[in-house]
């Protein structure tokens, strides 16, 4: 290794090194003049602690040491490091304190030491000497909630705020920093701003126009959002600022922002009518992709320049109080995934339509709407639909056979992961689903004033076989074919005035719970307690007595089992043993040959 004292770069990233690295970084500092620049030793199993040593790499200009083990806090030597640009320590084990010697390190560009379990306070004068400062992340991420904070305080201090740099990057997700945010932060060209996962609170701060993507994301932040954010940052691509305390009504300029990819401002207060914010954008290309204005108070109908979204994947409006009949300038929006509007006021008939212009809809959701009208056999034809829910809505008429062809629902979406947040009934249950919402497959038409109507679904056959024709009540037997697969997620039929008895199948045995059959008091049979007509007390008890006595009697076979297996036992060891204890003779000749088959194999081997 002396011969690497000239060596400038040294990168071995991505391997499966696993040992410590304390003797090679005292080899290459232990040069008389040490010409290391760059040390890339990312993506490996590296583990221990960073030696002091590792100061004496004087001339070093980037040290990458992410997605290793290593553990410990930063060594105080690191500010030696005089000309060290790039510093990234993301994805270790590391803890403890970050030193302030890191404050000395003025020719840093970029920071990142995420993804660890620092403590401490952060100070003026780790950050106050970085005036070329770009790029800092120090965010920390884990889906279990007591996990160690990434810098164990509370507010940012007003010096971090005034610092006179012009960042690309700002990255302070998922802490539990609070306080306000001034405006007085700088940035360069198409930068990003994260501060997602904490308790900033106060007025929507309003940054730089170079910012292209701003995440204020589940904080609580409150007020209404300004009206001038569409002029005051026009750049911006990405706009977050869903979970938080904000009122007011969605400013107009918001439609000035014409490189707008996502839209995201649900879960809050916004209240009033959604304006015609694309109605700017004649002429220009719409690059929106996303847009979830759900979980707010706004109302009114949907603008008609919904449909100038010609490339929009995902429109959520779900749960506000929005009415009147969908516009028909949503057959434009032709690259939908998912189409939520469910608990709003919609109404009129669902129109056929989105067969032919959203033929690659995964999910629908109309339920807690007034939709009237019969289930347009279009609908059948959507061969990539994972989730349908109708539920809870006006509708009639018969429910079209052809449902059966809605082959998709027996798998999951294979293009992606797609992740997003939605609440699905399941058995009576209301659960949402966001991390695995793409495996999840459901059909649910309950709640409507649906006429008798049977289809198969993918060997899950609903099958209509009444009590008395003259009813007008539905009436809905469940069965199975014998070769039938486990069924992946049930169609709901709670509160649908159904009756007749409740059959059981290979892919019902899941089924076992009464509650989603509630409100139907006309059902009969397992799993609910009502018995159907000519039924007996054997028949609502399958296998009955002799069930019973079977049991019965295989509980009296393992008992024998076990006593005599520990009769054998017993009689067979002291039949051996007791024999050699009792007989002299018998003890001297069984050892003699134990002995003798030793020295023979001593001998053999």
């Amino acid at each position: 290794m002396g011969s690497l004292c000239k060596l400038k770069t040294l990168i071995l990233s991505e391997n499966n090194l696993n040992r410590e690295i304390t003797e090679l970084i005292d080899v290459l500092s232990g040069c008389n003049n040490s010409t290391l620049e760059h040390l890339n030793l990312g993506f490996n199993k590296l583990g221990g602690f960073l030696p002091n040593s590792i100061g004496n790499l004087y001339n070093l200009q980037s040290l990458l040491l992410w997605e290793n083990s290593f553990a410990g806090s930063i060594p105080n030597s690191i500010g030696n490091l005089s000309n060290l640009k790039e510093l990234y320590l993301p994805n270790n084990q590391m803890s403890g304190t970050i030193p302030e010697t890191l404050g000395q390190l003025d020719e840093l560009v970029a920071v990142d030491v995420s993804e660890n379990s620092w403590e401490g306070v952060l100070t003026e004068s780790h950050l106050s000497n970085h005036k070329n400062l770009k790029e800092l992340t120090i965010f920390e991420f884990s889906l279990l909630p007591d996990q160690t904070l990434v810098i164990n305080i509370s507010t940012i201090p007003d010096w971090f705020w005034k610092l006179d740099l012009e960042l690309d990057q700002l990255d302070l997700g998922y802490n539990q920093f609070s306080g306000r945010t001034p405006n007085s932060l700088k940035f360069s060209s198409e930068s990003s701003v994260s501060l997602i996962g904490n308790h900033f609170s106060g007025s929507l701060p309003l940054w730089s126009s170079n910012v292209s993507s701003l995440n204020l994301g589940h904080n609580s932040f409150s007020g209404p959002i300004p009206r001038d954010i569409g002029e005051r940052m026009p750049m911006l691509m990405d706009l977050n600022l869903s979970y938080n305390f904000l009122t007011g009504t969605l400013p107009v300029s918001i439609g000035n922002l014409y490189g707008l990819l996502t839209l995201d401002v649900s879960n809050n207060y916004l209240s009033g009518e959604i304006p015609e914010l694309w109605e700017l954008w004649d002429g220009v290309p719409n690059l929106l992709l996303s847009v979830d204005l759900s979980n707010n108070n706004l109302s009114g109908e949907l603008p008609t320049s919904v449909g100038s979204l010609t490339v929009i994947t995902f429109l959520l409006l779900s749960n506000n109080h929005l009415s009147e009949e969908l516009p028909s300038a949503m057959q434009n929006c032709t690259y939908l995934r998912n189409l939520d509007l469910g608990g709003n006021r919609f109404s009129g008939n669902i129109p056929g339509w989105i067969r032919q212009t959203m033929p690659s809809l995964w999910i629908l959701q109309l339920r807690s709407n007034l939709f009237n009208g019969s289930i347009p056999s279009q609908l059948c034809s959507l061969s990539s639909l994972h989730i349908l829910d109708l539920a809870q809505n006006n509708l009639s008429g018969s429910i079209p056979s052809c449902q059966g062809n809605l082959s998709a629902m027996a798998s999951e979406i294979k293009l992606f992961r797609y992740e997003s947040e939605l609440k699905v009934l399941t058995k009576g249950r209301e659960d949402s689903y966001r991390y695995i919402l793409y495996l999840v497959n459901s059909l649910d038409l309950s709640n409507n004033a649906l006429l008798d109507k049977s289809f198969t679904l993918r060997n899950l056959e609903l099958v209509y076989q009444p009590f008395d024709r003259k009813n007008t009540r539905q009436n809905w037997e469940l069965a199975t074919p014998g070769n039938s697969r486990p069924l992946e997620k049930p169609a709901f039929w709670s509160n649908s005035s159904r009756y007749g008895r409740i059959l059981t199948g290979n892919q019902l045995q899941t089924l076992d719970d009464p509650s989603i059959y509630r409100d139907n008091p006309a059902l009969c049979g397992l799993p609910i307690t009502a018995k159907c007509p000519g039924d007996d007390e054997t028949l609502n008890r399958p296998g009955g007595d002799d069930q019973d006595e079977d049991e019965d009697g295989a509980e009296v076979e393992i008992k024998w089992f076990y006593m005599s297996m520990g009769t054998g036992f017993v009689v067979g060891f002291w039949g051996v043993c007791g024999t050699l204890v009792i007989k002299e003779s018998w003890r001297h000749a069984y050892f003699r040959l134990v002995y003798d088959i030793r020295e023979w194999l001593l001998v053999a081997i």
